[in-house]
């Protein structure tokens, strides 16, 4: 088992701006990543004090990152790698959704 750096049992309630900032910049620094995606309606995120972090959804059990992946990006891998840059922040498994391919 992973054990978390920021803390067991997180929902949306309970989310750091911290975990939720280090979640982003994990996400964001694999290559292949052009961004976070909030899902068609704009449903995915984490509500923190006085801001909303799109694409993340940080739950008790699981964490979801959706993210825009660049053209020509083996789909897979790049989720792959998101969910072991991510993984090790949350200590629980990672749901990696590719919402949207742009151009390089």
């Amino acid at each position: 088992m992973t054990v978390p750096r920021h803390g067991l049992g997180l929902d949306p309630a309970t989310a750091t701006p911290e975990l939720a900032d280090d979640v982003v910049a994990a996400a964001l620094s694999v290559a292949g990543v052009t961004g976070l995606h909030a899902g068609s309606y704009g449903e995915v995120g984490t509500h923190l004090p006085g801001r909303r972090v799109a694409g993340v959804r940080l739950l008790a059990d699981v964490t979801e990152v959706h993210v825009t992946v660049a053209m020509g990006s083996v789909l897979p891998q790049v989720a792959r790698r998101v969910s072991e840059a991510v993984e090790p922040l949350v200590g629980h498994p990672v749901h990696v959704v590719v919402e949207d391919v742009t151009p390089v």
